[in-house]
Formats: C-alpha cells, structure tokens, sequence
C-alpha cells in the first residue's frame, strides 16, 4: 500500500534531520576538538617561546649552561610541563624530566621534530622512550635547536580535550519538538492534498477538469482552482505549439542554409537536410553519427571553440552570446560556418555555401591589383610628358603641342579604362539596378556601324550585318551597345586592315537568340583562347596598351552577356578570323 501524504512528509523529515542533525554534531565535535587542541599548542608554544627567550637572553647555549632552563620550568603554572632543548643533529642538550639527559638517544627521528623540521613546529600524543609516560609533545625549530615542550597526557589532559556534550541533548530535543509541529501540520494539509489528488488523476487521464469539484475555501483550494485554468490553457498552447513546430520543420527543410542545433554535450538535437547534405560533402565519407561531425578536420576550429567558451568560467553571464565564423574551402567549394553559443551551452551551427561570393571576393582582389597595375602605365607616361616640358621650358611649339597630344591621348586612356572598371563593377554588384525593356539588336547593330564608321573605312574593313529587323530581346540597350562596341573595337585593332565582319542570329528558339560575330583577320593562338575573357588578358601586351586597350573589353562582353542569361565563347575559324558565339535571352 502506498503511504499516506502525512507519513512521507514526516519520514522524509525525519530522515533528512537525522541526516543534518548527525552532520551538525560531527561539525560541532570535531570544531569543537580543534578549538581545544589550537588552546592546547597554543600554551605549549608559548612556553617554548619563553624557553628560547630565556636562553638567548642569558646566553645559555654558547655558554654550555642550559640547565638553567629548569628555572623556567619551576615558574610555569603547569606542574607536569617538560621542556626538552634538542640540537640540529639530534642531540639532547637539556631535559627538564631526565636528570641523565647527556645519555639520551637521538632525537632527530622524534615524529614531532620531523615535522618541525619540514614545518616549523611539530606536535604528536605518544609514549616517552625515556620515562614510559604518554605526552602531548609540541616541537619548535629555531635558528641553532629545537625547543620542545610537553604536557603528561594524563586525565587532566583528556579531559580538557573533550568536547562538551550539551549541545547533543539541545539538538534532540529540537528534533522531537519540530517532529510534533509537523504531525499536526501535515494531518490539517491532507484532507485538501487528496482533492487535489482527486483532480490530478483526471488530469493525466486527459480528462478536462470540471468544476463541480469543490476545494476547500482556503489558500490551497485557490492553487486547485488556478491549476484547472492552467490546464486548459496549457493544453491550448500545446497544440498550438505543435503546429508551430510542424511550421518551423518545413521551414527549415525550404532554407538554403545547412542549420543544425546542439545540445551542450554536442548531441544533434535538430537539424534540416541541407545541413546532412553539406557535412557528407566535406567529409570524406558518409557521417551519420552526431559525434563523428566534430571529427571533420574543416571543424577543428569549430570543435576547439566551443570547447574553450563552454569551460569558461564566466560564460553565461554575458548578455552578449559567443559567436564564430570562418570559411572553409573544399573541393573549390567555399562554405561559411557560423556558430552561436546560447546561456545553456547548447549551440547553433549555420553552414552557408558562399562559392560564388567567395570567388567574386577574389575576383575583386585580383582585379584591384591589376587595376593599380594597369593605371601606372598611363599615369607615369602623362608624368614623363609634363617633367619634359617643365624642365626643357620654353620648347617649340611643335615639341609643345606633340607632347600635350601624347598626354592627352595617355589621359583618354585612363578614362577608357576607368570607365570600364565602373562599368564591369556595375554589371556583377548592382546589376538588378540596370533598367531593361524591349531592344532591337537590330537597331543596336545599325548604331554600332554608325559609330565606327570612320574607322571601317580608314581601315578598309567591310561590315556585314545579317541580323534581321524585329529581333526583340528585353535587356538594356546600354550594355547590349557595349557588347557589340567591345566585339568590333577587338576585331579593328587586332584583326587587321582589308578584313570583313560579319554579324549574323544564326539560330533561336523559344528562350533564346544565338548570334555569330567573326572576322576574317587574324587567328589567335589556340593557348590563348581559355583565358581570354579574363580581366587584363592580353595575348600581344605591347600591341594592346599601343592600341589604347584596357585588357577589359571581351570580360565586359562575357559579364554583359551574362546578365542577359547567356553565354558566350571563342573560336578559330578554319577559313582564317575569330569567331564569338554568344547567345541573348529573349525575356
């Protein structure tokens, strides 16, 4: 049968004050022997200390006269104290019990010398060697001997070593007196324990509470008729947290972000796919187990992070959460790792694949370094031209005039190339901001013959443009111009004069255009055509910079037709010329 509510209350009480009240006497007894032992030594290290001051007073060791130390002895109102002067080696110098003290043995192994010798001082209760009498011995080290002092450890000794045994009979009879008051607590209690009781086995039946249950009018029966609130709403809440959660599995599964959350023994207390998808990525083969994760080299970071922030001993008491990040490279994949530490030391881990970013923030290093690069050229050369008319000062006006052209023509290079660095920065980080609509590759084209006109005749080139009226793509009109300016700008300076160009949509479909743009100049090494939409690229570089070239034409060209969801590539055409191949989507 299962005890009643008052029969626990009163055993567990009674278990748990035997418990302390047992803890209180031993505490009691044994700082209660430590106080009387401390008065003890205390004495016997005050006579010792006198002992030592009278003999260094009076000279007593350098003059061989310390049986004067009896003196001592007779003025100190314990009649059973004896005093003992013991040399560094051992040696008995005095001994206020032993007339023959010079035929003593050695002292030096005497428990209470040892630990004066590794102490200072030194105490222990045994029986004398010398006069067979028990004694609470207490050695002092000093500069040049011991000085001990002892006590016959006699019924006086004991009994002024005992604990006083009042406080036991006070501590019981608090226990009986506490144990009445709780009997008589415990049986008023009962009566509504068991109606609440009553309503908690309706509860765990599922069974909603009905208030026909009548609760006694008192502080207990309010706690009944709240529970009964509570209940209901915490029921309520319950299911209501169970769609949330149903919500946020969902929500999780959708994220491109690999999330997983911890508990503070690093067991896997959730997580989504995407996140089982990126650890088996990194590791070299499947992990399934939660501890295998932190065993993956790229985590080590990770793993000795929050190993350091758990074991700290502030940690928690921060508003501020512990957080890291860091990026990972694997297989020419880039991933961001960001971990928080929450209160409970449980944590979060978010992996975000950051590839493209990562290779445009490289990209962009790459490109700030040839930019500096690149503008020393024009720069220096505008420098050189201004130094030689300033120190040759006055020139000829036509010595003047050509180095103010050759400047000026430097500075249109810096512009170019500046304004091709704007525009190629524009195309990959705000390239949503370019306003696109209907254009006419068409138009584009018959503007781009217009526009280099001059040129084509100067260099005898002939323009063929097959592209038909109404070929419609939704882009922007500024970008496509620059395309096709890039493409001729390429094939006039670098494929020679008597040449032909030729710009043709050979083929499309319901999504895209696909042109053709070749000349019939020169060919290009084949070693060279992998690289040649890079940034600053340049298969002949003293050709290009003479030409006015910025080495960004055909990457404006790939990037430009990029944002147009196309592609672009080079090729050698077997009848001599290059040929780009590029395709525009129509919407």
């Amino acid at each position: 049968m299962k005890k009643n509510f008052s029969g626990q209350i009163f055993f567990y009480y009674s278990v748990i004050f035997v418990i302390f009240t047992a803890t209180v006497l031993v505490y009691q007894f044994q700082r209660e022997k430590e106080f009387k032992v401390s008065q003890l030594e205390n004495l016997l290290d005050n006579t010792t200390e006198i002992a030592y001051r009278f003999i260094e007073q009076n000279n007593l060791y350098e003059k061989g006269r310390l049986g004067q130390v009896a003196d001592v002895v007779n003025l100190l109102p314990q009649n059973n104290t004896r005093i003992t002067v013991i040399d560094k080696s051992g040696q008995v110098l005095f001994d206020s019990f032993v007339d023959d003290f010079e035929h003593m043995e050695n002292h030096i192994n005497r428990p209470e010398i040892q630990k004066a010798i590794d102490l200072g001082v030194g105490a222990n209760i045994r029986l004398s060697a010398t006069t067979n009498q028990e004694f609470y011995y207490f050695a002092k080290m000093y500069p040049q001997y011991f000085v001990r002092a002892a006590l016959v450890y006699d019924v006086e000794v004991k009994g002024f070593l005992k604990t006083s045994r009042i406080f036991i009979v006070f501590i019981i009879g608090l226990f009986f007196f506490i144990g009445l008051l709780l009997t008589l607590v415990t049986v008023r209690l009962s009566f509504t324990i068991k109606k609440l009781k009553e309503f908690a086995l309706k509860a765990g039946n599922n069974e909603l509470a009905e208030y026909e249950i009548e609760f006694p009018d008192n502080e207990l029966g309010v706690i009944g008729s709240q529970i009964i609130t509570i209940y209901n709403s915490l029921k309520k809440t319950k299911d209501d947290l169970a769609n949330e959660r149903e919500k946020l599995f969902n929500h999780l599964d959708a994220l491109d972000e690999a999330i997983a959350f911890f508990s503070d023994d690093k067991k896997l207390t959730l997580s989504n796919g995407r996140f089982v998808q990126i650890i088996n990525l990194l590791a070299k083969k499947d992990v399934i187990r939660e501890g295998k994760i932190f065993k993956i080299p790229e985590f080590d970071k990770l793993n000795k992070f929050i190993n350091e922030k758990q074991e700290e001993p502030e940690f928690g008491k921060n508003d501020n959460l512990p957080k890291l990040v860091y990026t990972v490279s694997k297989n020419e994949k880039y991933y961001k790792v960001q971990a928080i530490l929450f209160a409970d030391k449980s944590f979060e881990i978010v992996i975000t694949d950051v590839t493209r970013l990562e290779k445009r923030r490289l990209l962009k290093q790459q490109l700030t370094s040839n930019i500096a690069h690149e503008l020393k050229t024009p720069l220096s050369s505008i420098r050189g031209y201004l130094e030689t008319i300033l120190d040759n000062w006055p020139i000829p006006d036509e010595k003047l005039k050509y180095f103010l052209e050759k400047a000026f023509f430097q500075s249109e290079r810096l512009t170019t190339l500046i304004n091709d660095v704007s525009l190629i920065n524009n195309i990959e980080d705000a390239g949503e901001l370019f306003e696109l609509k209907h254009v006419d590759i068409k138009k584009v084209t018959a503007d781009i013959y217009e526009y280099f006109q001059s040129k084509l005749e100067d260099y005898q080139i002939e323009f063929i443009d097959e592209v038909e009226p109404k070929t419609i793509i939704q882009g922007n009109e500024s970008l496509l111009f620059s395309i096709f300016q890039n493409l001729m700008e390429n094939s006039i300076n670098y494929g020679g004069s008597g040449i032909k160009i030729h710009i043709r949509c050979y083929h499309q479909d319901e999504k895209y255009f696909y042109f053709s743009f070749f000349n019939s100049g020169s060919a290009i090494p084949e070693e060279h055509l992998p690289r040649l939409f890079e940034r600053f690229y340049r298969v002949d570089k003293g050709r290009s910079r003479a030409n006015g070239g910025t080495g960004l034409g055909l990457a404006i060209v790939k990037n430009a037709i990029s944002l147009h969801k196309g592609r672009v590539s080079v090729k050698n055409r077997s009848k001599g010329g290059v040929e780009f191949l590029f395709s525009l989507s129509k919407i």
